[in-house]
């Protein structure tokens, strides 16, 4: 008895064929890239994902038995539109990483009503939200806006393209912000018509729901079996805590990936603009989330840049330079910023460079930045009324070592590294698991490492920290100017983050 995850990440998709008990028989992967056509757009090919899917699983089903039952998850919220033979008119539109939709944000805010979006909606229109986005379509590609009926995302289109089914999940559909109430867990459809008047909704149901069975077609394609139970799936974050267990009240998923991102699970509805507030993966579960633009993807830019030196030099580098990087703060918002600042004009930003510094500092303020980054979301969640007791790290930025200890001596918060990170695609798989048998997945990835801060670390962090925070308000003006000319000098940025949304 063998279960199936797959998830479509932003830079590759990854599969995972595991046993009952939990352990991976076989991986693979399939590497890509995302599409930027213009400043601030950042596409993806939908048939890609399938492509991929088909490779994969053809790849994994040797290594195994009948695949029992098939989970997928992918990055989101996307915005794929497709006509009403569900055929995608256009590259996907990613998630909070593409920031074209400013301007929809801030004409929304006016005709919405900033705090009733997030009264309804549980979050506030920002880069992340899907309705911004459609509106961006509307008013630049009419033609392909007139034929657009329905909406997918990466575990949607999945679930479709082997089920023949149309639905999306509670929790992505939360994440699309205008179009969800967030209290009535349904289509809110006069915000749904104002933006998209000829919508064709998908159904609604839970990441764990089964969403059909593979299709005479897909078993074609794929390789699997007919009548193979597919789940929904859901956004790849969510996927990722269901993988390291991380989805009770006091949980916070921390998944280090090429973008950062936080998920607490809370006991109580959260409101606040500079977080996100969602459904959770199961029913009856809230969560409130933060992301940030750019981890990953800043640490593998700069390798680039040093000419790709194996990433265990870089990390011998970084551990030498030591705590602050020798006198060196960065700002690591190099596609602009989510949250806590919802700043799509935020910019990089690289403070008391001089010519003794090396690349080893350079990576070590790198991986500094997003640990202060980590701090100020957190700090965020708390201020808003989350408990965070527990914190679960995932994603392949915890091998090394270095990188999660920075983490945990900047927040001063411990981090569970749990057997298996292999991140959303396992999740994907143990939610299959459930669907064959709940209780068999208790025992599934326990702890393997305790990451613990270091006292001497963290209190020289702490003053750190304050330098950190201070970067931002202090470059604001001259980065929003920078952003502008990259631009080519177009109007319209928004000034602020408080003004543009969460």
């Amino acid at each position: 008895m063998t279960f199936l995850g797959v998830d479509i990440g932003t830079s590759s998709s990854k599969g995972v064929l595991v046993d009952a008990s939990g352990e991976v028989i076989a991986t693979a992967a399939r590497t890509h890239t995302v599409s930027r056509p213009r400043p601030g757009h950042v596409e993806m090919d939908p048939e890609g994902w399938w492509w991929e899917f088909c490779g994969i699983t053809r790849e994994l089903l040797p290594a195994g038995g009948r695949v029992e039952a098939i989970g997928v998850s992918g990055m989101g919220p996307c915005v794929c539109l497709a006509d009403s033979s569900n055929r995608p008119l256009r590259p996907a539109i990613l998630y909070g990483v593409d920031t074209r939709a400013v301007a929809q944000i801030a004409r929304l805010d006016a005709e919405l009503g900033r705090a009733a979006v997030l009264d309804r909606c549980g979050s506030v229109l920002s880069t992340q939200a899907v309705g911004p986005k459609v509106a961006w379509v509307a008013e630049h590609e009419p033609e392909v806006f007139s034929a657009a009926r329905r909406l997918f995302m990466p575990a949607s289109f999945l679930a479709h393209r082997l089920t023949d089914a149309y639905v999306l999940d509670h929790h992505s559909a939360s994440q699309s912000v205008p179009f969800y109430d967030a209290r009535a867990q349904d289509w809110y459809r006069p915000w749904v018509h104002a933006v998209w008047p000829h919508a064709e909704l998908p159904e609604l149901c839970w990441p764990g729901d089964q969403a059909g069975t593979v299709t005479a077609e897909a078993a074609a394609a794929t390789g699997l079996a007919q009548g193979t139970p597919v789940l929904a799936g859901t956004v790849d974050a969510w996927t990722e805590a269901v993988s390291v267990d991380a989805t009770r009240p006091g949980d916070l998923m921390l998944m280090y990936g090429t973008t950062m991102f936080l998920i607490a699970t809370v006991a109580a509805d959260l409101r606040v603009p500079e977080l996100w507030s969602t459904a959770g993966a199961f029913p009856g579960t809230r969560s409130l989330a933060g992301g940030m633009a750019t981890s990953g993807a800043v640490t593998e830019w700069m390798r680039s840049l040093f000419g790709s030196p194996g990433r265990d030099v870089l990390l011998a580098e970084a551990a030498d330079s030591g705590i602050g990087a020798r006198g060196l703060a960065m700002l690591p918002y190099l596609a602009g910023e989510r949250t806590p600042i919802a700043d799509p004009d935020a910019r990089g930003v690289i403070a008391g460079l001089t010519v003794e510094h090396t690349r080893g500092d350079l990576y070590r303020a790198a991986l500094e930045a997003t640990a202060h980054g980590v701090r100020h979301n957190i700090e965020a969640m708390r201020q808003a009324g989350a408990e965070v007791e527990r914190v679960v790290a995932v994603g392949g930025g915890t091998r090394g070592g270095l990188w999660t200890q920075i983490v945990s001596d900047v927040t001063g918060l411990p981090q569970d590294i749990p057997s298996v990170t292999v991140g959303a695609s396992y999740g994907a798989a143990r939610l299959a698991a459930r669907l064959t048998d709940d209780a068999a997945t208790a025992t599934w990835n326990p702890v393997r490492e305790r990451c613990v801060p270091d006292a001497a670390a963290e209190a020289g962090y702490d003053g750190l920290h304050r330098l950190y925070r201070d970067l931002y308000p202090a470059t604001l003006d001259t980065v929003h100017a920078l952003a502008r000319l990259q631009r080519g000098g177009e109007g319209g940025s928004a000034p602020n983050g408080q003004r543009i949304g969460g």
